[in-house]
């Protein structure tokens, strides 16, 4: 898609010199898979600049851990607990080489949150509640997705997914997972990836690239949770019917274990017939 001079104007010496020495929260890792669950990564403050060389780089005369280790920038609000991400606000001068498609109203935005990675860092699989574009400004990603209705197979903890390595997993540990449908496909500069909300989602940078993810809100507003600023909380009404069935399973507790297995079945079927989409194949 047409996003302007930024898929040419992005390059390294360009970004270090537009932003300056701001100051940056950043992910710096050892191995090139980062795990949110077993927290294999570190966070560390680096001028924008600086950080942007480093991460172009794949060897370090200067580090945090070691001389090849990954780095990954995901922008955040000035007060993380209180504001969004806005490419707009954080990053206003590398905003104006940015054209957003117009595919949403202007009331229904969410966040613009600027990406920038090193080449080979591997994001772990998860999903987020609102729908996104990931538009590709600069380098290659590779996006491996999977659908909702694959939840049962990627050993979920919260939004994401147990199962790091997606290209080659334990399936003595997860065996499941060899029944969820992959889909891939490669972005490169000027390309625009729309992610449906709950689709799961691992990415790849190939080469040093920068990145811009925006989200929207396609539910009404009140459905989603107030206090949400990266907009991967789950609706306020999912997350209390999650907290009632966790009551419920608590409650099951009181019986024995034979009528705890015949009710929690019988939970499982109401739930089938009452809440499961019928046209899904």
């Amino acid at each position: 898609m047409e996003l302007g001079t930024c898929t040419t104007k992005w390059t390294v010496d360009y970004l270090s010199q537009a932003e300056g020495s701001k100051e940056v929260k950043i992910h710096v890792s050892t191995v090139p898979q980062m795990d949110f669950l077993s927290k294999n990564f570190v966070y560390r403050t680096l001028p924008f600049d600086i950080f942007v060389q480093r991460a172009a780089e794949v060897k370090h005369t200067e580090y945090f851990l070691s001389e090849d280790e990954k780095y990954y920038l995901r922008s955040l609000g000035e007060d993380p607990r209180k504001d969004i991400a806005d490419i707009r606000k954080q990053f206003p001068i590398l905003a104006e080489d940015i054209q957003i498609p117009e595919y949403f109203e202007k009331e229904q935005f969410f966040s613009s949150v600027f990406r920038i990675s090193s080449a080979g860092l591997q994001l772990w699989t998860h999903y987020d509640v609102m729908d996104n574009f990931l538009i590709q400004i600069t380098g290659k990603k590779r996006v491996v997705l999977y659908s909702p209705k694959d939840a049962p197979y990627l050993y979920l903890s919260g939004t994401k997914s147990e199962v790091l390595d997606v290209d080659n997993p334990d399936f003595e540990k997860y065996p499941l997972f060899v029944k969820a449908k992959r889909y891939e496909c490669y972005l490169e500069a000027g390309d625009v990836l729309f992610i449906p909300a709950l689709w799961f989602h691992n990415v790849i940078s190939e080469e040093f690239g920068v990145g811009l993810n925006v989200f929207w809100k396609h539910l009404p507003s009140e459905c989603y949770d107030k206090s949400d600023t990266y907009g991967n909380k789950d609706p306020t009404a999912a997350s209390r019917a999650m907290q009632i069935l966790d009551r419920a399973l608590k409650t099951l507790e009181e019986l024995p274990e034979e009528y705890r297995d015949f009710y929690a079945r019988r939970m499982v079927l109401r739930i089938q017939e009452k809440a499961y989409r019928t046209d899904y194949k």
